[in-house]
């Protein structure tokens, strides 16, 4: 089935290779600084990823440390739910 890809990116502070691998794990918590030194939960890339799921798709990131992330998910074309 055809997919339509869509991803966010930014030109941030990047992921450590060693935490990207967690960064959708419930369990784990993989929040760091930000570029201002703000942080987050934790929960936002675990909810979208349960969502991207529950609708036929996939989730991921690239990230590369010092310049930047881009999280990607797929849906498929033409599903109703």
């Amino acid at each position: 089935m055809a997919q339509h890809e869509i991803y966010v990116k930014d030109s941030g502070v990047g992921i450590p290779k060693k935490i990207q691998s967690k960064l959708f794990d419930i369990g784990e918590n993989t929040s760091t600084y930000g570029t201002e030194n703000e942080t987050g939960t934790g929960l936002g890339l675990i909810l979208c990823k349960e969502f991207v799921e529950k609708h036929g798709g996939e989730i991921w990131a690239e990230s590369e440390n010092g310049k930047g992330s881009k999280f990607i998910f797929t849906v498929p074309i033409g599903k109703t739910f």
